[in-house]
């Protein structure tokens, strides 16, 4: 049976036991539905052998030889994969347009007795869902953004709000990204098509009554872009801001970035990157703290000399409706916790 749904929320509903992505490791990589298993019919070599045979030679010989791997494929996931499920698990099928992949291997879960349905259009339905929620269709839900200059430990705040119930997208956290210049995080970003799916995803798992707190970010987190619809949300949103002591940000900074200020050579090859924006003398000043393994000192520069700039200039382009300030003493788990609370107490009286 072939199924499709008219909405995101609709295809997360599915109600199946497991959803199974039979498109080759490399389609699966740079996207896929959430929570499927990757179970390909077709590697990658395997995929690129029939496509090139169907345009060079014939599509019958295509056909041929891509039934024969997509069977011997299938009856091995069948045998050791899938071996322990029992007779009335309920497995949603999907590849690239709801085809030949798809079809051939729902066919065969279906004559062993297990009720395997296939996904009408395939992975292109759900992006196109996805594309539908992030470029064309306005975010439905009210945004709060959590604003305040570097190091004032936004992301652990927010974090925060999320484990004491509030909504919270996690933009950085979805985007593997720290979303400054020596923001990379171990296991590099995900594709621009799997940002956006963490995204509309989790946007529409949330109810829309209710605010959804996000951190202010720019445009681009990493290489990674903010689709078009949220970016427009995020401009318009109004925002709560966090400020705390100068000290108490380079402390936190020093501890949160510890990876990058102890990889000197890495470092200055980020921070000379900035030569169009700040003087020869000041990176050389930067580079000076990075030869000496002063973390702190290189840290406090960093931030009086770029960081806190570059935010108060991008923030005087424009004009924001600021709920609430909150003024921390410092940036320690208590004083974040406390923070959270406040945050989200001021979340809850927003409710629709």
């Amino acid at each position: 049976m072939s199924l499709s749904f008219q909405t995101l929320s609709a295809f997360l509903a599915h109600g199946h036991d497991t959803v199974i992505d039979v498109r080759s490791p490399a389609e699966y990589a740079e996207d896929h539905v959430p929570g499927a298993i990757n179970l390909p019919v077709l590697n990658n070599e395997e995929r690129a052998q029939v496509g090139t045979i169907y345009v060079q030679e014939s599509p019958f010989l295509a056909r041929k030889l891509g039934a024969a791997l997509v069977f011997r494929n299938a009856a091995n996931h069948i045998e050791h994969t899938l071996s322990h499920h029992e007779g009335g698990w309920r497995p949603l099928v999907y590849c690239w347009r709801g085809g030949q992949r798809s079809g051939s291997f729902t066919w065969m879960l279906g004559q062993i007795g297990w009720r395997a349905e296939v996904v009408q259009g395939g992975y292109q339905s759900y992006r196109r869902l996805v594309y539908a929620a992030m470029y064309d269709t306005p975010v439905p839900h009210r945004l709060v953004l959590l604003d305040g200059l570097t190091g004032t430990a936004k992301t652990e705040i927010l974090q925060e709000v999320a484990r004491l119930g509030g909504q919270v997208l996690d933009l950085e956290g979805m985007a593997g990204h720290r979303g400054s210049l020596l923001g990379e995080r171990p296991g590099g970003q995900p594709s621009q098509k799997r940002f956006e799916s963490y995204i509309a995803c989790a946007l529409a798992s949330m109810d829309p009554t209710k605010p959804v707190l996000v951190e202010a970010e720019a445009s681009k987190i990493g290489a990674r872009i903010v689709p078009p619809t949220l970016w427009a949300a995020m401009k318009s949103a109004p925002r709560i801001e966090v400020e705390a002591p100068f000290e108490a940000r380079c402390d936190y900074l020093v501890e949160a970035y510890d990876d990058i200020l102890s990889d000197g050579e890495r470092l200055r090859a980020k921070l000379g990157q900035l030569k169009e924006h700040r003087s020869g003398a000041v990176i050389e000043a930067w580079f000076a703290l990075i030869a000496a393994g002063d973390k702190p000192a290189l840290t406090a520069r960093l931030m009086a000399d770029h960081y806190d700039p570059a935010y108060l200039k991008a923030r005087s382009r424009y004009e924001v409706e600021v709920l609430d300030q909150l003024r921390l003493p410092g940036l320690a788990s208590e004083d974040r916790r406390q923070a959270a609370a406040q945050i989200l107490a001021r979340l809850e009286a927003l409710t629709v």
